[in-house]
């Protein structure tokens, strides 16, 4: 019990050593800064920087940038690090149906290094201002078709600043006679759009192509189903992310993130609305028939109300069994009429009316229990039923839900080679957000997954690096914090110390001390333990001593006695085995001839 109290009070008083601790250090900091002498001892000056020195954690290993250089044929690639715009179109466009102040795309855009990179040099497109329409884009080498070959398409975003509300999403923009890319808006066609969006705390990361109805000509929208994974943390914590989309010339697409798939299906399966229409719809000309009963329960048409049932009985009724409080005010109001107001020197009876204090609560209403005119409270009453209904029963004549009857779809048209699209001509970025400074970095578009990869690798790939190198590890985090928040380094002390008490305290309190009678039995040397239970039972003990003496002396007297009696015959049987021998040895020696007497005649 007292190495529990011990160790208890050893924790807490390491936790208060180490607030203290902290709040010395600062305050000898702050001291430091204010009342400085000139005196200070050399000596100890350079001891403090050698201590420094030496605590002091090695340098982060420095990542050096080297601009992305594509591995194999690809459409388009952009890494930014010429730092200009050239092959970048900025659009002059303006939107249809908006106010001419916000129709334009006067959005700036500027390539610019990261605002904490770790990588100089490292630069990237970034959309400088918020809350205006921006657009720009750039050519292909050559157009993209879609034959045998897969799609990809990836690039970087950093959210620098957050975001709020908007987009960092691209779109591939559809090879018509009619792309002029100056004039690039919101309703230039495109094929493809892929990216990141955000609105409120709806995170989005889209996936819609436009697919032609080979019937009508027209094309239609179609929207990958939302992934399963979680990607607050993609828009939230201001690190930059590599977003991939691969199609597959079987229709099957994938949707990557840091290079880790979060969403995956099929063009044919996974889209909404569905690339292929139904074959049957709904005859739009099919008509309800006027006795189609819908009504699974009807009324019992054979039920009677009760004649004791009483429709007009309150569903409240006044507490006859209520006493009004003593000291019930009758005679004062609840609210009396201000008197420290004053009427209003520009207040004009003949526009504003009579002038009217405002009613604040009666003062002498504060003490009383209440005041006006007693009521008695209201309470449920038990008689009331309210209007009474018949009770409702099977409908013999239900038919169920009626729904018109199904024709073939003269739109119907099955196209299962979706992946077919529209070619594209060009990239580009039409965005609204209310966040500035979103950064893109590093986009390319290709047809083998391992020129993605490598791409990845040398862009990517160096910042996220970098970005490690830099970060501090556990321990410095945790320290980081603790200078933050001083009372963590009691958490800290906690964490690791308790594990170790429970551990001492399970092991020392688990072990079973032997007893005075097993030490008796196997004469081990007993243990001088007992000397503060003589001094707390002191009488006790000495009469259990004696006891104990007595009884010891009594086994020793009856053990010597048997001692003594086994001795005493181990004795005398020797003492008979030696004379045994030598009275053998007499008679056979009176036997020889020679000790023979001779005979007398």
């Amino acid at each position: 019990m007292e190495l529990k109290w011990l160790l208890c009070v050893t924790l807490l008083a390491l936790g208060i050593l180490a607030v203290q601790a902290h709040d010395m250090d600062e305050d000898n900091d702050a001291d430091d800064v204010v009342d400085i002498e000139d005196d200070l001892d050399d000596g100890i000056e350079e001891a403090e920087e050698s201590k420094s020195e030496t605590s002091s954690p090695p340098p982060a290993p420095k990542v050096t940038y080297r601009p992305p250089v594509p591995t194999g044929e690809v459409y388009f690639a952009e890494s930014f690090d010429k730092g200009t715009l050239d092959g970048w179109i900025l659009s002059r466009a303006k939107k249809d149906d908006t106010d001419d102040e916000i129709a334009k795309y006067d959005g700036k855009w500027e390539v610019q290094d990261m605002k904490e990179t770790k990588l100089p040099g490292d630069k990237g497109l970034v959309m400088v201002t918020r809350a205006k329409h921006h657009a720009i884009s750039s050519k292909l080498s050559k157009p993209f078709v879609f034959d045998t070959k897969p799609l990809i398409i990836q690039y970087e975003v950093n959210f620098q600043n957050g975001i709020e509300c908007g987009g960092a999403y691209v779109k591939l923009l559809s090879k018509t006679p009619e792309l002029n890319l100056d004039q690039f808006h919101d309703k230039t066609p495109y094929t493809i759009m892929f990216g990141p969006d955000k609105c409120g705390e709806d995170y989005k990361l889209h996936f819609i192509f436009r697919h032609k109805n080979p019937k009508t000509g027209k094309y239609e929208e179609k929207h990958a189903k939302r992934p399963d994974a979680d990607l607050k943390t993609y828009f939230t914590d201001k690190k930059t992310h590599l977003y991939t989309l691969v199609l597959n010339p079987d229709n099957s697409f994938e949707i990557l993130v840091d290079q880790t798939v979060v969403n995956s299906g099929n063009l044919l399966n996974d889209m909404s609305p569905p690339v292929n229409p139904p074959r049957e719809i709904e005859d739009p000309n099919d008509q309800k028939p006027e006795d189609w009963d819908e009504r699974p329960k009807i009324p019992d048409p054979d039920a009677v109300k009760p004649d004791d049932w009483d429709e007009d009985a309150p569903a409240k009724i006044a507490d006859e069994n209520a006493v009004k409080p003593e000291g019930w005010l009758d005679d004062e109001p609840e609210y009396v009429a201000d008197p420290d107001a004053e009427k209003p020197e520009d207040w004009d009876e003949d526009m504003d009316g009579e002038w009217e204090a405002p009613q604040i609560a009666n003062p002498k209403c504060e003490t009383a229990p209440g005041c006006g005119t007693w009521q008695r409270p209201m309470i449920d009453n038990p008689n009331y039923k309210g209007k009474w209904k018949p009770p409702m029963i099977d409908n013999v004549n239900y038919q169920g839900i009626w729904k018109p009857r199904k024709i073939p779809n003269p739109d119907f048209f099955e196209d299962l080679e979706p992946f077919k699209m529209t070619p594209f001509s060009a990239v580009g970025l039409e965005l609204w957000s209310m966040t500035s400074d979103i950064f893109f970095d590093n986009f390319i578009i290709c047809t083998e997954r391992a020129v993605a990869d490598d791409w990845a690798s040398d862009g990517w790939g160096l910042k996220k690096a970098a970005d490690g190198a830099a970060e501090p590890g556990v321990v410095g985090q945790m320290m980081a914090a603790a200078e933050e928040r001083p009372w963590l380094w009691v958490v800290y002390i906690l964490t690791v110390a308790l594990p170790v008490f429970l551990v001492v305290l399970f092991c020392c309190s688990g072990k079973k001390q032997p007893s005075v009678a097993e030490y008796k039995k196997t004469d081990a040397p007993q243990p001088d333990v007992m000397d503060d239970e003589k001094e707390e039972e002191k009488d006790k003990g000495e009469k259990e001593e004696e006891e104990e003496e007595e009884d010891a002396n009594e086994e020793k007297l009856g053990s010597d006695a048997d001692l003594g009696s086994a001795s005493q015959e181990e004795e005398e049987e020797e003492e008979e085995e030696d004379r045994k021998p030598a009275s053998e040895e007499e008679e056979t020696v009176n036997r020889s001839p020679r000790n023979r007497k001779p005979r007398k005649d």
